[in-house]
């Protein structure tokens, strides 16, 4: 009889799961749900203070209940028996292409739910969908200048760092190619993810295919079992259009081991990192589903109603290889408040081209880089080192002042890029707040942030994961 109940729930369990899991953020939601526990963030502070009291650049901390909330208003919405067909619209980037929103928009999915159960799914490539478009849209011209794309259209639709923008852009070009259906949501989901599962899954194999996929790599092996055997063009077009059936059969494989009540910690935690870290980001057509996504940064939205300092470097692999897998990063931020009545701030941002030669997957890393600083900020000339020429614009949907240049990585280099501006002078040193955006599907940068002032300098590193609020906070002095 006991065995006869847990047969059971384990049937509801992954009745329900097939659907969260399916809609991939669902599934960190409902875990969440039964998961409570909170996460600290240990910051390793360093500092040279001449404060009479001690001055520390802190982070506000992510509210745990908050997104348990969200997460369970979310599934009650869409597993309950109501009748309603809910469908979505899913991105499969692949973030080892790294593009401003995410990864390379590979493949996608329209899935629908209704009565709590999948009721209908398709998975296409997104080159597939791109040849049903016949209208000419004009691309961004970063893709027109550094990558020779004409046509704007499914595939690089993710060029903005703001995932609701995206998500409107990638409905648009679906409708252009013919697709009729009205998305109650659309979600992104980087390559990462799939490592992570891994980790809970344990190795997978296929059979008929050759290799064992696990957590250390198993995206990038991935990535070679899809790509490398379909080069060239003497291979029939019917074996590329079937290369990636190896993703479905993976895909349910994880499902069924996934789906256990044993896993349920692990899955939470993992959702849990991957919704704050933008690996998994939402979007809803319901305001008032998209407004509690945003109100616990789901959304990965670039924050418009910021008044303090903010920075988020994006960055535009336009090489069309797989470079951004060896490729990691470092940030050091500075901003001096003595230099005048406006701060100035400089970015060194570092490139370290891991690959030690060129194939298939790599080569020198080619990328257009934007930095969104507070409105009002001023380029300052000459200031740039290792960058192309920099160019200045306003961007008024997100209250953003851009700097935008173009870096070229050369294989099994480090390269040290810098530039420097003055913010405005609404930015003071008295209770200076930090904003620092993370790009969606970059991974975790080690980071540096130096704070001069009349009083002294501040020093913290940190890893960004997530977007990072920081304020100075002043405390007693210990004797």
């Amino acid at each position: 009889m006991t065995f006869h109940k847990e047969n059971i729930l384990s049937q509801i369990l992954k009745r329900k799961y097939l659907i969260i899991i399916t809609l991939i953020t669902l599934i960190g939601g409902y875990l969440l749900f039964f998961y409570g526990k909170s996460h600290k963030i240990d910051i390793a502070t360093t500092m040279l203070s001449t404060f009479e009291k001690v001055s520390k650049l802190l982070p506000i901390e992510p509210d745990t209940q908050k997104e348990i909330e969200v997460a369970n208003t979310l599934t009650q919405t869409f597993t309950q028996k109501d009748g309603k067909t809910h469908v979505f619209l899913v991105l499969l980037q692949n973030n080892f292409e790294l593009r401003p929103g995410g990864g390379f928009l590979g493949q996608y999915a329209v899935i629908k739910v209704k009565d709590g159960t999948v009721v209908s799914h398709v998975i296409e490539d997104a080159n597939l969908l791109d040849q049903r478009i016949t209208v000419k849209v004009t691309p961004p011209w970063p893709l027109t200048r550094y990558a020779q794309i004409k046509r704007w259209k499914f595939r690089d639709s993710n060029f903005s760092p703001d995932f609701p923008t995206n998500a409107e852009k990638a409905q648009y070009f679906y409708r252009l190619s013919g697709g009729r259906e009205a998305f109650d949501g659309v979600i992104a989901v980087n390559a990462t993810v799939f490592d992570h599962l891994l980790a809970i899954t344990g190795p997978i194999t296929i059979p008929g295919y050759h290799g064992i996929y696990t957590a250390d790599g198993g995206a990038l092996q991935l990535e070679e079992a899809v790509e490398k055997a379909y080069l060239g063009d003497d291979v029939p077009l019917e074996a590329k259009q079937a290369r990636k059936n190896i993703m479905k059969k993976i895909g349910a494989e994880m499902i069924t081991r996934l789906t256990t009540i044993d896993n349920i910690p692990k899955i939470a935690s993992i959702f849990q990192e991957e919704l704050r870290d933008k690996n998994i980001m939402v979007f809803f057509k319901e305001p008032s589903l998209q407004s509690l996504v945003a109100s616990v940064h789901w959304d990965g939205s670039v924050t418009k109603d910021w008044n303090h300092d903010s920075l988020m470097i994006v960055d535009a692999n336009l090489g069309a290889l797989k470079s951004d897998y060896f490729v990691k990063r470092s940030l050091e931020y500075s901003v001096d408040f003595t230099t005048g009545t406006r701060a100035t701030a400089t970015i060194a941002y570092t490139y370290n081209h891991t690959a030690t030669y060129g194939d298939w997957r790599t080569s020198d890393y080619h990328t257009y880089t934007r930095v969104y600083t507070p409105k009002g900020s001023t380029y300052v000339e000459n200031s740039r080192q290792k960058t192309g020429g920099v160019a200045s614009q306003d961007d008024e949907a997100f209250n953003r002042t851009v700097f935008g240049y173009k870096v070229d990585a050369i294989m099994n280099q480090s390269l040290p890029t810098k530039i420097s501006y003055l913010l405005p002078e609404s930015i003071t040193e008295n209770n200076y707040k930090l904003l620092l955006q993370k790009q969606s599907g970059i991974g975790n940068i080690p980071v540096t942030i130096r704070v001069k002032t009349s009083k002294g300098e501040l020093e913290q590193t940190l890893e960004l994961k997530k977007d990072l609020e920081l304020a100075i906070q002043e405390i007693e002095e210990k004797k």
